[in-house]
């Protein structure tokens, strides 16, 4: 038996340019500077083209605009563990933030991985994307120069990469650990620890070798634990290992706030320790969930907002290879003692 040829009743008919330009009067030239925003046109026109585009029901192809050499506007974020508190705050943030400026925001979902994000790249580069916002992952240098060539602009967040041409937006960890430990210092706290995962990301890393070099600078020994992703379950395991032992921590410092929260309930539920009499607790990054009653977390807060302002700022002029690094300040509230 042979296919049908006879077209389907329910496919989609998109309005042409073409015919937007006839229904105005205008050149089909006038209606591409008018939803592109290249060049020039005389305000007459482009309300014959908008009115006549509403009529039609006329929607511009961005893909189309990619293919022929015009900017997309489509700018992917490429990330993994979307869930997260971080995560999915940062990616609420940016995406409203490129919407404001007239950027279409693709979000490709990774696991995380060097290959997943190489992956993603190559994906942004099919779609003839303008630019990649790299979240998560370390993308091989060679791709990311592969991607600049293609003139796609690559802005890597909290990344370790030296990818030349790139933009990076990064915390100043070393400070912020730094802090950290002497916070946990002026609370008293002398058997010290840090619980980190196994992730292994850039941020996590930082993190966790500031904490345990500042410590060594002052003849301090810490404990470091990883016993999982950066998960709550993971932070509550991690619970069980430190204070399951016959001398446990008196202060311990989680690398994000959500391991924090696991470790702290597992504390008060399984051992019955008093936060914070007998036991410091900070987190990093200040999600949302670090202000609940619950917890009321002592942690450092990553300058979300004006990250994102500098994404904008980047993707929106002409700089190239640019640096930004931004303080995390630390938040005081009811999981470290005052010294």
């Amino acid at each position: 038996m042979t296919g049908s040829t006879t077209p389907r009743a329910d496919r989609v008919s998109y309005v042409s340019a073409n015919e937007v330009a006839e229904r105005a009067g205008v050149s089909r030239s006038a209606v591409s500077r008018t939803f592109s925003g290249a060049g020039s046109v005389a305000p007459a026109t482009r309300r014959k083209v908008l009115k006549a585009a509403e009529e039609l029901g006329y929607h511009a192809n961005l893909l189309a605009r990619g293919l022929v050499g015009e900017p997309s506007r489509i700018v992917c974020l490429i990330a993994a563990d979307v869930g997260q508190p971080y995560h999915s705050a940062m990616i609420d943030k940016v995406t409203r933030q490129l919407q404001l400026h007239g950027k279409v925001a693709m979000m490709i979902n990774t696991a995380g991985d060097d290959d997943s994000v190489s992956q993603a790249l190559r994906q942004s580069l099919h779609f003839r994307a303008e630019a990649s916002v790299v979240l998560s992952g370390s993308p091989p240098a060679k791709l990311v120069q592969s991607c600049l060539s293609n003139g796609q602009r690559v802005v890597l967040v909290n990344r370790d990469d030296d990818a030349e041409g790139a933009e990076r937006i990064r915390i100043d960890n070393a400070t912020a650990c730094r802090e950290a430990l002497a916070l946990l210092r002026r609370a008293g706290c002398k058997r010290l620890a840090c619980v980190s995962s196994q992730a292994r990301t850039s941020s996590m890393t930082t993190r966790e070798s500031a904490f345990a070099a500042a410590a060594a600078e002052i003849g301090v020994e810490i404990d470091v634990v990883r016993v999982g992703p950066t998960s709550y379950d993971t932070g509550q395991e991690a619970a069980r290992v430190l204070l399951g032992r016959s001398n446990p921590p008196d202060g311990v410092f989680c690398v994000t706030d959500l391991l924090a929260f696991g470790f702290i309930d597992a504390a008060r539920t399984i051992f019955g320790v008093e936060i914070p009499r007998d036991l410091c607790v900070i987190g990093f990054d200040d999600v949302p969930q670090a202000r609940w009653s619950g917890y009321e977390l002592t942690t450092f807060r990553q300058p979300m907002d004006e990250m994102v302002a500098r994404i904008a700022e980047i993707l929106t002029s002409d700089t190239s290879g640019s640096d930004s690094a931004f303080e995390a300040l630390p938040v005081w509230r009811k999981t470290v003692r005052m010294g």
